[in-house]
């Protein structure tokens, strides 16, 4: 459905009225005829289509790649949308990253290239403490087809080394960036610019079909989309992380990355970072919503067992009458949910855990990152002098739907932590799944993944308590 959009691309102030369920990508090659930004897979993975997004988040102007591909223009509302277009000057001069691709030969055809720049210049903005594993992980949603990568490595060390040898400050970053000719002058405004557009920004109805990131939605029916009436959850009690009495409370909209990088989630669970670097691209990562990979309802949602294994429960919303049901109890079969007509899932929560609780997360799938697993699992355990208190076991891949281990936790629970124990319970998790033969494995291969998957639960988090060997 049209409505009026308002919103920055590059240096350009755009006021149209249009269809927001199009997609950026679309909008920006057809529409303004800016033929950088490449049309590759529109599913995501390529990274060629890469934008930079930039809004004001708590008062302080923060950028973001994204796939332009699978982002809806409804959602650039209010925002900066920067393509590689809008990273040079009038006079058009490389800036120094489009220089290291030059001069190491990390640009051959030269199709995924603006991605990349896209991309690296994205995690320069928004890092003061520039690290290459790091830079690495930002352009890993970027690929190439012709160099092999290793002088996009190269390249991207070299950027690093340049910018540490400079002044730049952290403080007021981006005017230190725009000095050394990173970004064009015009970026000084763009703050400025954004605090009087985000008046305008666009009015959500959230009694409408709602889309979160869109990131599944628009490889699966973007054609259809744009025949149906949409919103999109922006509105901010959706987008918080915070403590809620004895509980963190994670609002519908926030996107996997947030949950990621958040201070109260890393407080608790110190490795969530690593293990939500095994979902997806960072770009996928920024747009991508906790709730919409739940309701998604993949029974491989890597989100999807991370907070099974939490105990989570659902605020459902139905025009603010609200209902809480428990995420292990939400799924009723292959995407058949516990959601009325009109609902929307508003919050998710879960228990803040005590000093005795552990938590773990294993996933395999063909390729470490950027893939879907073939099987996936989590773990929270409680446990006092080797006593398991209380235990939340989830498996994913192995079921039409995301499963809670309901049988298995129970009997783990006020048992001993041991060898035997481990290897017992498995004959048990054996009798609560039901895995088929697929692309991503056989039923037996499943079988046998998710055993060794819990084994390595308990040889991680119990090492001292744990006989490999036995175990092996």
């Amino acid at each position: 459905m049209d409505q009026k959009l308002e919103f920055i691309l590059n240096n350009k102030s755009v006021s149209v009225e249009i269809n927001v369920a199009k997609t950026l990508l679309d909008f920006i090659r057809n529409d303004e005829g800016l033929k950088g930004t490449k049309e590759g897979c529109r599913e995501g993975d390529c990274g060629a289509c890469t934008v930079l997004l930039g809004e004001i988040v708590n008062n302080k102007l923060k950028y973001k790649s994204i796939n332009s591909c699978l982002f809806p223009i409804g959602k650039a509302a209010g925002k900066h949308i920067v393509t590689i277009e809008g990273l040079n000057d009038e006079n058009n001069y490389l800036t120094p990253i489009q220089k290291e691709f030059n001069e190491e030969g990390a640009s051959q055809c030269g199709f995924c290239t603006p991605g990349f720049v896209n991309s690296l210049t994205g995690y320069v903005i928004e890092n003061n403490k520039l690290e290459f594993h790091k830079a690495e992980n930002a352009i890993a949603g970027n690929i190439c087809r012709c160099t092999g990568y290793a002088s996009i490595k190269r390249a991207t060390e070299n950027v690093i080394e340049k910018i540490d040898n400079l002044n730049i400050s952290g403080f007021d970053r981006i005017k230190s960036l725009v000095d050394e000719n990173f970004l064009p002058k015009y970026f000084l405004e763009i703050e400025k610019r954004l605090v009087i557009l985000g008046k305008n920004e666009l009015n959500d109805n959230l009694s409408k079909n709602i889309i979160g990131g869109g990131t599944d939605l628009f490889v699966q029916k973007a054609e259809s989309l744009l025949t149906e009436e949409i919103s999109f959850s922006n509105n901010g009690k959706l987008n918080e992380i915070k403590v809620c009495g004895n509980n963190i409370c994670i609002g519908g909209s926030v996107t996997i990355e947030q949950v990621k990088n958040s201070p109260i989630i890393l407080k608790y669970f110190p490795t969530i970072d690593l293990h939500l670097n095994l979902f997806a691209s960072l770009p996928i990562r920024n747009s991508a919503t906790i709730a919409g990979n739940i309701v998604n309802a993949s029974p491989i949602g890597d989100s999807t067992a991370l907070f099974l294994a939490l105990n989570s429960n659902l605020t459902l919303n139905l025009l603010e009458n609200k209902r809480i049901v428990k995420l292990s109890e939400f799924y009723k079969g292959y995407k058949n949910l516990d959601l009325q007509k009109g609902e929307f899932l508003e919050e998710i929560s879960f228990e803040i855990p005590n000093p005795n609780t552990k938590f773990n997360f294993e996933k395999v799938s063909k390729r470490t990152y950027l893939d879907i697993a073939s099987v996936n699992t989590a773990i929270k355990i409680e446990t006092e002098n080797n006593l398991i208190k209380s235990v939340f076991l989830s498996a994913g891949g192995v079921s039409p739907i995301p499963l809670f281990l309901k049988n298995s936790s129970n009997f783990l629970t006020n048992k001993i932590i041991n060898t035997e124990l481990v290897l017992e319970v498995l004959n048990i998790v054996q009798s609560e799944i039901s895995p088929i033969s697929d692309i991503r494995g056989s039923a037996e291969y499943k079988r046998i993944l998710l055993n060794q998957l819990i084994k390595a639960h308990f040889i991680k988090l119990f090492p001292e308590l744990i006989n490999v060997e036995e175990m092996i």
